[in-house]
C-alpha cells in the first residue's frame, strides 16, 4: 500500500485540501476540506461593496494625514501668529494659505483633525459601552426591561442640542478648573456627546438579545445551570457584535458632527485650540474674500462623515448572513 499525494494539491491556508489514498486499491480519493472562517466571507462581501471600499480608503487616508502629518508639517505654525504672513494665498510653503493672524491653514487643519477624530472615537466608545450595557440588561433580564426602556425613552424625548448646551454651560467651569482648559473641555465634550447618543444602540442591542435568548443554544446553556453572566458574555454578546460594529461606525460620524456644531456655536474648545468646527466658524465671516477658509474644514467634515457612513453600510451588508453571498 502506497501513500499517493497529488503534487498539485495546495497545502496550508484556509482552503487547504489534503488528498488521502484509500486503503483499498482503486478507490476514489477523499477530499478533506478545512472549514473556512466566516470572517473571510465577511471580508469578501465587504470588499465587493465599492462604496464601502472607497469610504474606507478615504477615511484611512484622512486618518493617516492627521496622525503622520506632524512629521512633515510644523503644527506650531498653525498656532503662533505671524502678522507678516497674514491672508496669504496657497503656495508651496502654505498649501492652504494663511488666516488673518498669519497662521498656516494646513497645519491648523491637521491639528483640528486630530482633535475632531479623537473626540469622535472616544465619544463613540463611551456611547457604545453605555448602549450595549443597557441593551443587554434590558433584553436578557425581563424585570429590568421596563425601567431601562422607559429611561431610554426619556433620553430620546429630550431635545439633543439644548441638552448639550445646558451640560456645557453647567460643567464647563468646574472641569476646566479641575483638569485645565484643554483636558477639561475634551472630557466635557466627550461626556456630553457620549451620554446623549447611546439610545439607538441600546434599542438595537435589546431587540437582538430578545431574539437570541430564545434560541436553542441559549436555552441549552440555561438548562445545564450556566450562570446568567456567563451566558451573556459567552453566548449573547458575541452574537450581537454585528449591530454593535455598524452602530460604532455611525456613532463616530454623529460625534464628529456634534462636536463641530458645538465648536461652530462657540461652545466647544477655546478659540486658540483648532478643531474643524472652530475653523469653519472662523472662516464664515471671510466667506466672500477667502472662501477656502470655510471650504476646507467643511469638506473635511463632509468627507469623514460620508466615508464612515459608506463603511457602516458595507459592514451592515457584510455582517448580515441574509445578504452575504448575493
Amino acid at each position: 500500500m502506497t501513500d499517493a499525494r497529488d503534487p498539485d494539491t495546495p497545502v496550508g491556508g484556509d482552503m487547504a485540501t489534503v488528498v488521502a489514498s484509500a486503503a483499498v486499491a482503486g478507490a476514489e480519493p477523499i477530499l478533506l476540506t478545512r472549514a473556512r472562517s466566516q470572517w473571510w466571507d465577511v471580508w469578501d462581501q465587504f470588499r465587493s461593496h465599492k462604496g464601502a471600499m472607497a469610504g474606507a480608503a478615504i477615511f484611512l487616508a484622512i486618518v493617516g494625514l492627521v496622525v503622520f502629518g506632524p512629521l512633515f508639517v510644523d503644527l506650531e505654525s498653525g498656532i503662533k501668529s505671524n502678522m507678516r504672513s497674514r491672508n496669504l494665498g496657497a503656495s508651496l510653503a502654505h498649501p492652504l494659505g494663511t488666516d488673518r493672524l498669519g497662521r498656516d491653514m494646513f497645519a491648523r487643519m491637521i491639528a483640528g483633525g486630530r482633535v475632531s477624530l479623537a473626540v469622535g472615537l472616544t465619544a463613540m466608545a463611551l456611547s457604545l459601552v453605555l448602549g450595549t450595557l443597557i441593551g443587554v440588561l434590558a433584553g436578557y433580564f425581563k424585570r429590568l426591561d421596563g425601567p431601562l426602556m422607559r429611561f431610554t425613552d426619556l433620553f430620546l424625548a429630550l431635545p439633543l442640542l439644548p441638552l448639550l448646551l445646558v451640560m456645557v454651560l453647567l460643567f464647563r467651569e468646574p472641569l476646566t478648573a479641575a483638569f485645565g482648559v484643554e483636558t477639561g473641555i475634551f472630557i466635557l465634550i466627550v461626556a456630553a456627546i457620549g451620554v446623549t447618543s447611546w439610545m439607538q444602540t441600546a434599542r438595537i442591542v435589546r431587540g437582538d438579545v430578545l431574539a437570541l435568548k430564545e434560541r436553542e443554544f441559549v436555552l441549552a446553556a440555561r438548562s445545564i445551570g450556566t450562570p446568567s453572566r456567563r451566558i451573556v458574555t459567552r453566548h449573547v454578546l458575541p452574537n450581537v457584535l454585528s449591530p454593535i460594529m455598524v452602530s460604532a461606525t455611525l456613532g463616530i460620524a454623529t460625534a464628529i458632527i456634534t462636536e463641530s456644531a458645538l465648536s461652530f456655536l462657540g461652545l466647544g474648545f477655546p478659540p486658540d485650540f483648532p478643531t474643524w468646527g472652530r475653523l469653519l466658524n472662523d472662516g464664515v465671516p471671510y466667506l466672500e474674500l477667502y472662501p477656502g477658509r470655510a471650504f476646507w474644514p467643511g469638506a473635511a467634515i463632509s468627507l469623514v462623515v460620508l466615508s464612515i457612513n459608506y463603511v457602516g453600510d458595507g459592514l451592515r451588508d457584510a455582517l448580515d448572513p441574509r445578504i452575504r453571498g448575493r
